[in-house]
């Protein structure tokens, strides 16, 4: 088995400096996501973030706003190649060929030949042999040159460890819950030493809000010390955030569509946090997941069909 595993570059001071992964590959550390956007929505919102300067898309199959996804870039005027479309296959298209399948309904419905990373959305430990048969169809999207990277989301350390025994290609990227109450440091660690690069979902914390998941939730965005760090720099609390997860070499994927706030999340390139804020910040995890744990949800059981395009 052959591993990739040389390290991502992390300093992505600009919006255009991007990430480079461990198949060298380029992906812009700062992306727009679409996680819960109205397919209504999701098309403006997508417009008004390349507009503002975003050139990386987030979204996934089952999240049903692929096309319109694929709509807002084409009415941004830019060319393909000059947006990184990230997308993930949802479990119920797990398997060798029914993964070969999704990729050609995510495309069709992006509106795309190629993708520039495919994910798979859940470790599904409940039913892994179909997890690394799925894996083991992005490797060969990835052979035949239809993707340009592949990784995965929610793995635990322990999933990286099957995954790697058992299949040739080191993923590119993790997609895993992470912000400031919630830094899931083994995850990460475990990323590093493969050269995976760790993308945040929920940078902000707005997993806190999460339908179904967690207890006494609170705000991240109204942390005092996040607050008290904002107001040093003339920024508010989730550019801090995001400025925290950029300057720490993460991928970032916030979700807006309100366009100030759109516009606000990539203002985040003309000021530096300390080591003493940085360490203020990673001093705030409390361990406590917002979303739902892929060790102890069967996502299988969410009654979830991705459509035909």
């Amino acid at each position: 088995m052959t591993f990739l595993t040389e390290g991502p570059m992390n300093n992505p001071m600009t919006p255009n400096n991007p990430l480079t992964l461990n198949n060298c590959v380029r992906m812009p550390a700062l992306g727009f996501g679409v996680f819960q956007s109205a397919p209504e929505e999701t098309a403006v919102a997508v417009e008004t973030a390349l507009t503002a300067g975003y050139r990386h898309i987030d979204t996934a199959a089952g999240y049903g706003n692929e096309r319109e996804v694929g709509e807002g870039i084409r009415r941004s005027g830019l060319d393909r190649d000059e947006v990184f479309i990230e997308t993930k296959v949802w479990v119920s298209d797990y398997g060798y060929d029914q993964t070969l399948h999704a990729f050609e309904k995510s495309a069709t419905k992006l509106g795309v030949t190629q993708i520039d990373l495919l994910i798979l959305h859940q470790p599904m430990p409940q039913h892994f042999e179909r997890t690394l048969s799925a894996y083991r169809a992005l490797e060969q999207l990835l052979a035949d040159g239809k993707v340009r990277s592949i990784g995965v989301s929610n793995f635990m350390p322990h999933h990286l460890t099957a995954l790697r025994e058992q299949t040739h290609v080191v993923p590119a990227v993790n997609q895993v819950e992470l912000h400031p109450y919630f830094t899931q440091p083994a995850v990460q660690r475990a990323n590093t030493e493969l050269g995976i690069v760790t993308q945040a979902w929920s940078p902000i914390g707005g997993i806190t809000f999460y339908p179904g998941w967690g207890e006494n939730r609170a705000s991240v965005l109204d942390d005092t010390t996040i607050g008290r760090i904002a107001e040093a720099h003339a920024k508010t609390p989730a550019q801090v955030m995001l400025r925290w997860h950029l300057q720490q070499g993460r991928s970032v994927i916030p979700k807006s569509t309100n366009a100030q706030r759109i516009a606000q999340n990539i203002d985040v390139f003309d000021f530096t946090l300390s080591d003493a804020e940085l360490d203020a910040i990673d001093a705030l995890d409390r361990g406590v997941r917002g979303g739902p744990d892929p060790d102890d949800v069967d996502p299988s059981t969410w009654d979830l069909e991705i459509p035909e395009p």
